[in-house]
């Protein structure tokens, strides 16, 4: 697995990244996610598959893992993880600004509520810290915008600003459909006349392509890039049976056909071959998924692959319609 520097941080990162959002709670928006877990839900059977995927995306190479206070018990199966296997080369991430609350169930009236406070900034950093120990490297706000002003919230800065001393990196998560106006902002926070934000964490696929050029400012500026939902919660996989995704799908499976691979492996591809990114989350919810999702480290994109690719964007104002309706399953 190819490593690289997390922009200015200090990190080495690995190219593939797994993101725990599916595998530390039961519910997720995924596209068939419920038929990635094991059938019965109890914390220890959720633990032991948890540990099966990071496993395998540890024996690949995948050194840096990414959580966050809301992905139900996410930081305490990864933190037991690391502790129990002693894996010092690790990098892990985690963000604070959701609580969960769906205390453990699938059709729950909200599975998170968001909270960019800083009580809730110092409560979930003690709680992050408690259950991922030295391992915790990074910590963000999660899915930050501008309308919530958290960018603008001197206590939180300043309270960041004081982790920041206290030897983490500092970054944002960013969703929606004006991630780089939030993004943009983001690179002209200071605090004491210091930048503050050392990485930026957003959504960039074949389908929603829109924060590209504010990620490319921030490589630009020495930020770590780090990306999310690269799969589209599974739209670009084979799992997508919408009728109105055909065209895209003849695409990327003809694409797959000339790599010999598979179609999230090629999605994967695409985006690890833009040149801002420093690290593509995996959201692997069952082993043979991580296996398919590292497929796209020996995926080399030919300028033709890569120009049919860009042909399957759709406007972020459709994009996320469409993933705001996604079901929790």
């Amino acid at each position: 697995m190819e490593m690289r520097p997390l922009g200015q941080t200090g990190l080495t990162v690995s190219r593939l990244g797994l993101g725990l959002a599916a595998l530390g709670r039961p519910g997720y928006i995924n596209l068939g996610h419920a038929t990635d877990l094991p059938e019965n839900h109890e914390i220890a059977r959720m633990n032991a598959h948890a540990r099966d995927v990071i496993d395998a995306a540890w024996a690949a190479g995948v050194r840096y893992f990414d959580a966050a206070r809301s992905y139900g018990r996410a930081e305490e199966f990864l933190g037991d993880w690391l502790r129990e296997r002693s894996r010092p080369e690790v990098i892990v991430g985690s963000k604070w600004g959701y609580t969960y609350t769906a205390d453990w169930q699938i059709d729950a009236e909200a599975h998170e509520i968001k909270e960019h406070s800083v009580n809730v900034l110092n409560r979930q950093a003690a709680e992050s810290g408690d259950r991922l120990g030295s391992f915790l490297r990074l910590y963000q706000i999660h899915s930050a915008t501008r309308e919530s002003g958290v960018l603008r919230n001197e206590a939180v800065l300043n309270r960041l600003a004081e982790l920041k001393d206290s030897g983490l990196a500092i970054g944002l998560s960013v969703s929606g459909p004006k991630q780089g106006e939030t993004i943009l902002e983001s690179l002209g926070v200071t605090v004491n006349g210091r930048r503050l934000f050392d990485t930026v964490q957003a959504t960039w696929n074949l389908l929603e392509a829109s924060a590209g050029p504010a990620l490319a400012r921030a490589h630009e500026a020495g930020v770590g890039v780090i990306i999310k939902e690269a799969l589209a919660n599974g739209r670009l996989t084979s799992r997508n049976s919408d009728s109105a995704f055909e065209p895209k799908r003849q695409i990327l499976e003809s694409i797959s056909s000339r790599h010999d691979t598979t179609m999230d492996a090629v999605a994967l591809a695409g985006v690890l071959a833009q040149p801002w990114v420093d690290v593509v989350l995996s959201g692997a919810a069952s082993v043979a998924q991580m296996h398919s999702n590292l497929r796209a480290s020996t995926v080399n994109l030919d300028a033709e692959s890569i120009d049919h690719l860009s042909g399957l964007s759709e406007s972020a104002g459709s994009y996320w319609k469409t993933r705001g309706d996604l079901p929790w399953n």
